[in-house]
């Protein structure tokens, strides 16, 4: 048995979407106020407390804020994970301290439990969801399984998604007895060993203009928006306008929001299907580990880098690999390039401008990102 997520659009009505929100805020308010909590005792000597505390705390906070008693309640529950599993990675990690969230933050979400069967799939376009009721839903393939929970989402463009993790089986792909090495690179996204290069699109420059066309409306708008904020506030309005209450810059925000979107799913979309090709080609695919945030530091190159999406496409092989019965190995990319695939010399390092090089040991001629994959697949894991 597997667990799997299963992204679905959904389409609330209008009361179904002012308890969404109600919901986010409920979330939002115990996770600034246990956090309050915990910098509090932090400050005053005392020691951390841990999910379990935190629960116990929630019941407090409920007969405190009757309000809270409207939320769905392992929603909460859910806060204080979360909150407990980020003062553990800045425990064990160090990846710095949880942060106070803003209504003002234009991704929302919580999650609830399936208990009971509180969540159930009706029909082929219709959920269940607790303090919900039914709602109507999209998505490209059907949730099947033992619903474990539910995470509802509210993204940028004001689009409801549901993200349903059910636990189900998932067959492993026939064997093919082929094993593949796979050398990242900027100018082609992939070149594996057999010499096969899958080539870069480059999203973001293909809606640019659009997406530049409404940046600068938006950058224009939000600075004329905020004169007038000032001018009501030296004025003394008796309610001064926020920038909330600005349709045009509001508009502009939509518009930039649903370019990003439309790059971010174009990219995304172009990930599954590379990974889910070479998951059923290969049965051992080994893959270089490299550091993106050090190759940031190129300014030159650190767009066309983020563009890639390395990070996300190794995240997909990993969850693949290990649903489809296929192995994966993180490979160390040390000398890949400098070192011929075919006799082992080390030719020294080479310039980001040289593509092809002549081994002086054995007369072959390279290409930089062939020979490299073709390193990756002989070295063992790191």
């Amino acid at each position: 048995m597997t667990l799997k997520a299963i992204k679905t659009r959904i389409y609330p009505t209008a009361q179904q979407q002012e308890k969404i929100t109600a919901n986010f805020g409920y979330c939002r308010f115990v996770w600034n106020q246990l956090l309050d909590m915990q910098k509090q005792r932090y400050a005053n000597g005392g020691s951390y407390v841990n999910e379990f505390g935190m629960n116990y705390l929630i019941k407090c906070l409920k007969k405190e804020y009757s309000f809270l008693k409207a939320a769905e309640s392992t929603s909460l529950l859910h806060v204080s994970r979360d909150l407990h599993h980020a003062y553990q990675k800045l425990f064990k990690e160090h990846k710095g301290l949880p942060k106070f969230k803003s209504r003002k933050f234009p991704k929302q979400s919580y999650q609830c439990n399936a208990v009971n069967h509180n969540i159930q799939v009706i029909d082929q376009h219709h959920l269940k969801l607790p303090k919900l009721g039914c709602l109507r839903f999209k998505a490209g393939r059907q949730p099947f399984g033992q619903i474990k929970n539910v995470t509802i989402r509210l993204s940028a463009t004001g689009k409801f998604y549901a993200i349903i993790l059910v636990k189900t089986d998932i067959k492993p792909l026939k064997c093919t007895g082929k094993a593949i090495g796979i050398d990242m690179g900027v100018a082609d996204l992939m070149i594996t060993s057999d010499g096969i290069k899958y080539p870069t699109i480059r999203f973001d420059k293909q809606l640019g203009k659009k997406k530049q066309y409404w940046e600068k409306r938006l950058a224009r708008r939000r600075r004329q928006a905020e004169k007038e904020i000032t001018w009501d506030k030296h004025n003394q309005v008796p309610e001064p306008r926020e920038l909330a209450d600005f349709k045009n810059y509001l508009k502009a925000k939509h518009m930039v929001a649903k370019y990003h979107e439309k790059i971010a799913n174009q990219r995304d979309n172009y990930l599954h299907n590379v990974t889910k090709e070479l998951v059923e080609q290969y049965d051992v695919i080994r893959i270089e580990d490299l550091k993106a945030k050090n190759l940031l530091k190129n300014h030159k190159l650190s767009r066309a880098i983020t563009n890639q999406s390395w990070r996300k496409l190794r995240l997909m092989l990993e969850y693949k690999c290990a649903w489809y019965g296929k192995q994966l190995f993180i490979i160390n990319p040390r000398k890949t390039s400098q070192i011929c695939s075919i006799c082992g010399y080390d030719d020294g390092k080479h310039t980001l401008d040289i593509r092809q090089w002549t081994c002086p040991n054995c007369g072959i001629n390279h290409d930089r990102d062939i020979n490299a994959a073709m390193n990756i697949l002989k070295a063992t894991a790191s």
